[in-house]
């Protein structure tokens, strides 16, 4: 335990202050949980409701021209907040320099937002596609900008913050979208009321900042620009190939008129990206500490770094194993039959989310380590791998053939990581504890499989099914690990005897 709990006060100075290293950070991870599991449900069970009041075809206009702006809005930020997050927990004094980066941010979305008008007349011809396009990147530039306030919240590693800005956020967008889906429902007016939406939540989230975090102050500082630009573009690279192999796929499909393929391909691509949640929860908690302790101590660094892989691991063997298992069962959850073609997509994307759990420890040690230009070669690797497949699979195989080029792509990021890791960092990425970890998490996941394979397991409310599943899990890696750690116990006794 980090503390003893005695009192009432003894649990806010837990979720509310920083007290040490392990606490600070389950108490990071604690509050992003609750804001990244409440604003991922409001906002599926949002598109749950789009997409089956819209259809595939014009759910698929709306995708495809969220995919698009996708690809424009990394100009927005150009990396500068990880960079800024990196820099500012590691110097209090730095926060002095926050201004002009709040400055810069505004310089990048608006040239971000003359970028995406140009590119829409190019991309569609369709008017109704073009005028979506406009107004989603005005909403999307007022989300991504609000990134850039979270960067003192996470610097000072103060994320409850965060999470009440992301959840008040959450239920005004949700709300907005509701209303008008389900008064009002076409693409344009959906798009109209998620403007709306994140206008109304910027302004309250600024209130706050300005009055109790940060006076919110623009400091036109051309060499902090630079200073901060010298040291995130490789970020900016690797964010605009992240985008490329993330929505190309998409972009491919709608520009060749594959709109309703576009559709059941998000339905899948959707679904899957909330099984990203934990790793977005435990990177965000643990990406300050590891920029900390890169000064400070290689063998923290080492042993941190260890827990979240290890955390990565556990983590991603249930997933791809339960949603392959379950696919069918929850895509018809979710959709309706129209949506049928989304499962095995689905299938072939969480083995993309079981990828991603492993790549992005290894990616964030890069940064945090100085190390991003080797992440901008890694990525540069990776979007051309993506872009020449999609052209190769997505004409023969569709929506398909876009997800087995994603699966294919991290697989070759993580043998990458792996080796720029081991070459570039101080971290060793290939201990022996983490092959053991591998093998009793795939005989769980594995004992998992043949339990909600069960008929009286499998045909129960797919909710029921993933809980079993997830119990049985646990539970028998839980087992298996005591086992272990009582057989090397016993093991050392006896050598020593």
């Amino acid at each position: 335990m980090f503390m003893t709990i005695r009192n009432f006060s003894d649990i806010k100075s837990l979720l509310l202050s920083n007290i040490g290293v392990k606490q600070t950070i389950v108490k990071n991870t604690f509050w992003l949980a609750i804001a990244e599991g409440f604003t991922r449900f409001l906002k599926l069970f949002l598109i749950i409701y789009v997409a089956r009041i819209l259809g595939a075809t014009e759910y698929g206009k709306f995708t495809f021209a969220l995919a698009f702006i996708s690809l424009f809005i990394v100009f927005s930020h150009l990396g500068i907040s990880a960079i800024a997050t990196r820099e500012l927990s590691r110097e209090k004094g730095g926060e002095k320099e926050y201004p002009a980066i709040l400055s810069l941010k505004i310089v990048l979305s608006i040239g971000t937002l003359i970028l995406i008008l140009i590119g829409s007349f190019f991309i569609t011809t369709d008017p109704l596609i073009q005028k979506v396009i406009w107004i989603l990147a005005i909403y999307f530039l007022i989300i991504d900008f609000t990134e850039i306030i979270y960067v003192i919240f996470r610097a000072r590693q103060k994320m409850e913050y965060e999470s009440f800005a992301k959840i008040l956020q959450a239920v005004f967008i949700t709300a907005a979208g509701f209303f008008i889906i389900l008064n009002f429902p076409s693409v344009e007016n959906l798009s109209y009321g998620y403007l709306f939406a994140s206008l109304i939540s910027l302004i309250f989230v600024l209130l706050f900042f300005h009055f109790k975090i940060f006076h919110f102050t623009l400091f036109w500082n051309t060499s902090i620009w630079k200073k901060f630009l010298g040291m995130s573009w490789p970020i900016a690279l690797v964010g605009i190939f992240g985008v490329i192999y993330g929505y190309i796929d998409s972009i491919m499909m709608g520009h060749w008129g594959q709109i309703t393929e576009t559709g059941w391909y998000n339905a899948a691509a959707k679904v899957a990206a909330v099984t990203s949640v934990p790793m977005i929860l435990i990177s965000q908690s643990f990406y300050p500490v590891l920029s900390k302790f890169f000064k400070e101590s290689k063998e923290k660094l080492q042993r941190i770094w260890n827990y979240q892989m290890e955390l990565m691991i556990i983590l991603a063997v249930p997933i791809v194993v339960g949603g392959i298992t379950l696919a069918s069962k929850i895509i018809d959850f979710i959709y309706d039959p129209s949506y049928n073609r989304s499962i095995l997509a689905f299938q072939i994307l969480v083995v993309m989310a079981g990828l991603v759990f492993l790549c992005h420890p290894f990616n964030q040690l890069l940064i945090a380590v100085n190390q991003q230009k080797k992440f901008f070669w890694i990525s540069l690797i990776g979007a051309i791998v993506n872009i020449t497949l999609n052209l190769i699979l997505i004409p023969r195989y569709s929506l398909y053939g876009a997800a087995i080029t994603t699966v294919i792509t991290y697989f070759i990021l993580l043998i990458l990581f792996i080796i720029f890791t081991k070459r570039f960092t101080p971290i060793n990425p290939l201990k022996v504890k983490f092959l053991g970890i591998g093998f009793l998490s795939l005989f769980s996941g594995l004992v998992m499989y043949f339990v909600i394979s069960l008929p009286k397991i499998y045909n129960l409310n797919v909710l029921i099914s993933v809980l079993v599943g997830a119990l049985i899990y646990f539970a028998t890696l839980l087992i298996l690990r005591t086992m272990l750690k009582f057989s090397i116990k016993v093991f050392r006794q006896q050598k020593l005897t």
